[in-house]
């Protein structure tokens, strides 16, 4: 008989709704126990699409419940405390990016994880999602030259470069490993809610790579550009990669690969992820984006950030 994970859920707004809650509902190894959020009619709204069989009213109720796992999907104003509390009460967890607002919150999270033998693993879903897996395999063991990474939209928020970019410094270190020298300049009227921040960045292995992430852009934008070994490969997220060598130049959609009916989730790497997390659960594997590895994100963001002129992660 299939295992059942029984899973908790804190945060039922906009990235449950678009991934997560449909991805969780379509498992067959899931039951979705509880859940919790700022105010309760929202769960109990939810109720009504997913079949969450509990709405309660803080974390004390839901870990009442004997959870398996938990999915934090929460403002990342919150990640800290409510992942530290779950692992420490031997919940295995998977949480939303960010980590957390500071490196403080971000090591207390990797930490509880280390002390308590429970998985952490922080949702950095462009590594799971195909077009940067198959850009991946183009170099294999090989490293880029140089690569020019973009994450542009229209509209600033609240501390935009790390709630949106640090997609970008991610994938960077998927590809490059760690890095080794920073500089960066930002435009704004309110660091807070910076306009546009860039970087250059040198990694160990010599590759070098150019961040671009701007908030007056037209539309959403998100690239990767990448040059070496006499080949080149741009990544046009999520629907399309080119790979161009000395002979040709081939460009793979992922729709067609779908017939028609590849859906958002798939090609973003959402599902992927979550299937990563549950395998790491069934075969006691670490996660490739563990809070160990993730910590070093966030602390390279705030590299980026500092060396931007912007308000670091202290």
């Amino acid at each position: 008989m299939e295992q059942k994970y029984r899973v908790g859920l804190i945060g039922v707004g906009s990235i449950a709704h678009i991934a997560h809650l449909p991805i969780l509902a379509a498992r067959t190894d899931v039951e979705m126990v509880g859940a919790f959020a700022e105010h309760i009619e929202s769960v109990q709204r939810t109720q009504k699409s997913y079949a969450i069989q509990k709405a309660v009213r803080n974390m004390d109720e839901l870990l009442e419940l004997d959870l398996d796992c938990a999915f934090v999907l929460s403002p990342k104003t919150v990640h800290a405390e409510q992942v530290v509390r779950l692992l420490e009460a031997g919940v295995d967890v998977f949480c939303e990016k960010p980590m957390g607002m500071t490196l403080k919150e971000a090591y207390a999270m990797a930490d509880a994880s280390a002390r308590t033998g429970k998985k952490l693993m922080i949702a950095f879903n462009r590594r799971y999602a195909p077009v940067y897996r198959k850009a991946r395999e183009v170099y294999g063991a090989l490293s880029p030259d140089v690569l020019i990474a973009q994450k542009n939209r229209p509209a600033s928020e609240y501390r935009a470069t790390l709630e949106n970019a640090v997609h970008m410094v991610d994938i960077l270190r998927y590809f490059c490993g760690e890095c080794i020298k920073v500089d960066a300049c930002s435009k704004f009227t309110d660091p807070l809610y910076e306009t546009l921040a860039t970087a250059q960045l040198q990694f160990e292995n010599g590759s070098v790579a150019m961040l671009v992430a701007d908030r007056a852009s037209g539309q959403w934008v998100e690239t990767l550009e990448m040059h070496g070994h006499n080949r080149s490969v741009l990544v046009n997220c999520p629907e399309t990669i080119t790979i161009t060598d000395s002979e040709q130049s081939h460009t793979t959609s992922m729709t067609p690969l779908a017939y028609g009916w590849a859906k958002v989730v798939d090609k973003m790497g959402f599902t992927q992820e979550v299937d990563h997390f549950f395998d790491c659960l069934k075969n006691d594997q670490e996660p490739l984006t563990s809070g160990a590895d993730a910590y070093k994100t966030q602390e390279l963001m705030h590299r980026i950030l500092t060396a931007a002129g912007l308000p670091g992660l202290e």
